[in-house]
């Protein structure tokens, strides 16, 4: 057998595999998403077929996501969808406009803006939206109608009305989500397909005792179609739209980059950015949900040893082949079943070992918990703003806190902080001073009010250095407080050197062409060099 036919042969047992999960899971994040079981399956074909065509990763498996579906329902709602029709309307023009945006910035070739996601909110955001999605799964399991839709009133409700449970449906639920995660165990075994297989032979006994089932699926194709919103929902519109691509782009490049760095392959995220426009676009064209490249379809797919792109179109078409010969059984799954599935997907989320080395490191446990809270208190989407502000928030005041170190030598080149390191040397009538943090706006003058405090304090000094090599640029406000360094300095008969500039910043202060910065002043390659240098003649503060 060449090795060609090996491969080949590779990706048909991948597809094959990842189709068990990938089928289910669609049906589900379909009421998860409100919308017809058929939307998943629609947005399965067009996130499979598409990124075969047009991404770059070999694992990739790009379908409905449990968040991309839980947030799409919550956008529907704030956009005024209270009908069936309505809904599926603006979800399908959202969904357009999510792949439209992913297009843009891919032409943009802004593949890097998921780093505006830090981890520690994509962390917390993911743990409080799967808390949220458990929660609101929960009734489908045990079989009530809650009144309430937000996650606190929701909660409250189902603990108060836990008489209302149906004890079949919670059977059912429970046995489920219990063959769930017995199965995950056996990296082979398409668990979610045997509990749904399963949950079909039992649906005739069950739905004679009220179980509800999972209805009609019409996999009918219509042409594509969009209702314009009204004036006042452009802006909204937008909004969720932008926010829609943040997570799923961040869902999805986190998945990308895992498997490439684990097999040692090239990202490229401008070219997914892309592939990932046209699969939404096109799933939304088609009335579908939106689509990404989800963790547990793309492990699957790597753990059934997938070698390229191949696989998810012989998923795609297993798929096909399940609905054209299945669809009237796939129609018989129960309610309860399609929620345990639901709960079991996102239940990699809410494992509190996430929060682990934030706590051990001390370093952004805030942000985390507040991803948290914003995301149960204020929604999806508003949680995930106001969960992002907050990070940037954090930055900026971690940013703006000035932070000066004082520099001496240690051996014969090398220039440490006197604060670590109190047995390093300084320079009789030389003060070194290095800002530990990017000058910037917020944290110029203060900074620069530090470096003058040292200076007073040191009467004899005739040098000061100021190494900037955390600066990589300036902007205008730290070019005018250096300016103003520079003229305060030249007022006390102080030379000042600037050390270790970036290219970026030595030019905006050529550019500015402050008094008592020449070039010359500003062209040492090291601290050592500057300390080292003998006053010139010429630039002696007469």
């Amino acid at each position: 057998m060449t090795p060609a036919t090996t491969r080949s042969l590779a990706d048909v047992l991948a597809g094959l595999s990842v189709a068990g999960l990938l089928l289910p899971e669609s049906v589900a994040y379909s009421g998860l998403a409100g919308l017809a079981p058929q939307a998943g399956v629609i947005g399965l074909f067009a996130g499979l077929l598409v990124y075969a065509l047009v991404g770059r990763s070999r694992y990739a498996i790009v379908t409905a996501t449990s968040s991309s579906a839980a947030v799409l329902a919550a956008a529907t709602v704030a956009l005024g969808g209270s009908g069936v029709t309505e809904r599926v309307a603006l979800a399908s023009l959202l969904v357009s406009a999510t792949g439209i945006a992913f297009m843009l910035a891919g032409w943009a070739r802004l593949g890097a803006m998921s780093n505006m996601i830090s981890r520690p909110v994509l962390r917390g955001f993911s743990f409080g939206l799967a808390l949220a999605i458990t929660v609101k799964q929960w009734p489908h399991m045990v079989g009530m109608h809650p009144h309430s839709t937000d996650f606190f009133p929701m909660l409250a409700e189902i603990i108060r009305r836990h008489g209302a449970w149906e004890p079949l449906s919670v059977a059912v639920g429970l046995c489920a989500l219990i063959g769930l995660f017995t199965f995950e165990r056996f990296r082979h075994v398409p668990g979610a397909l045997l509990v749904i297989v399963a949950g079909i032979v039992a649906a005739p006994w069950l739905t004679a005792r009220g179980v509800a089932l999972t209805g009609p699926i019409t996999l009918a194709m219509s042409l594509p179609a969009f209702t314009l919103p009204a004036p006042g929902q452009w802006p909204s519109l937008v909004e969720f739209a932008l926010a829609l691509m943040f997570i799923l782009y961040a869902e999805s490049y986190s998945s990308i980059r895992s498997y490439a760095l684990r097999h040692d392959e090239l990202v490229r995220p401008n070219r997914d950015l892309l592939a990932l426009g046209i699969a939404n676009l096109v799933s939304g064209a088609f009335h579908g949900t939106p689509v990404g490249a989800g963790y547990s379809g793309t492990s699957a797919n790597e753990a059934a040893g997938a070698q390229s792109r191949a696989a998810g179109v012989y998923a795609a078409a297993t798929v096909l082949a399940l609905l054209l010969v299945c669809l009237p059984w796939i129609e018989l799954i129960p309610e309860p079943v399609l929620a345990a599935i639901v709960i079991h997907a996102v239940s990699k989320s809410l494992r509190l070992a996430v929060f682990r080395p934030y706590f051990r490191w001390q370093r952004d446990r805030l942000v985390t918990l507040t991803a948290v809270a914003s995301v149960l208190v204020f929604g999806m989407i508003d949680g995930l703003l106001a969960a992002i502000a907050f990070s940037l928030a954090m930055l900026l005041h971690s940013l703006s806190t000035p932070r000066l170190s004082v520099l001496g030598r240690m051996g014969a080149h090398d220039f440490v902080s006197l604060a670590r390191f109190p047995q390093a040397a300084c320079t009789p009538g030389v003060l070194i001073l290095r800002p530990e943090e990017p000058l910037f706006f917020a944290n110029a003058d203060p900074l620069l009010a530090l470096a003058r405090a040292q200076v007073m304090s040191q009467p004899a000094l005739r040098v000061v250095i100021l190494s900037l090599e955390e600066s990589p640029d300036l902007d205008g406000t730290a070019l005018e407080s250096l300016g103003e360094f520079a003229a305060w300095l030249a007022a006390r008969r102080i030379m000042l050197r600037i050390a270790r500039l970036k290219e970026a910043s030595r030019d905006a202060l050529l550019r500015a062409a402050f008094p008592g910065m020449p070039a010359c002043v500003l062209d040492f390659a090291s601290v050592d060099d500057a300390a080292s240098a003998e006053p010139d003649a010429a630039l002696r503060v007469e």
